[in-house]
């Protein structure tokens, strides 16, 4: 089997990773993480994060960083507005508990869960990331 060539001097060819890229990957998975996993131990390492690297972090990681918090954020404060919903409607035993409950996983969860899912390709791919509507809270 042939060898194959070696790449003249001088040539940039390395496939080096951009700067910040594996923070940006690791603030992405915490999201994920907080969002399905392990909701409130994500969401503090996710935290933890943010305030060791807010201001040293590489462009990349910090526009990764400052997405992710902010739309943890929203994703808590949704779901603080979702529970003050039911408790209105008449508490946890009345009928419309079920319907705000579906209602919130499967339009309000899913949307965050679908951005953070997005958001972990661009990362990986090196890209940065804006979150509509959610991301803006610490821009």
């Amino acid at each position: 089997m042939p060898a194959l060539p070696e790449p003249p001097p001088g040539d940039d060819t390395d496939d080096a990773p951009p700067l910040g890229q594996g923070l940006a990957v690791a603030t992405e998975s915490l999201y994920l993480i907080n969002l399905l996993l392990l909701p409130g131990l994500g969401f503090l390492l996710l935290l933890w994060l943010f305030f060791r690297h807010r201001d040293s972090a590489p462009p990349l990681a910090r526009v990764h960083l400052r997405q992710t918090v902010s739309a943890s954020l929203w994703a808590g404060a949704l779901l603080i507005l979702a529970n003050l919903l039911i408790v209105v409607l008449g508490g946890y035993q009345a009928a419309w508990t079920w319907i705000i409950v579906i209602l919130y996983f499967t339009t309000v969860h899913a949307t965050l869960v679908l951005l953070g899912i997005l958001s972990l390709a661009r990362a990986l791919a090196g890209q940065p990331c804006r979150y509509p509507l959610v991301g803006t809270l610490l821009s």
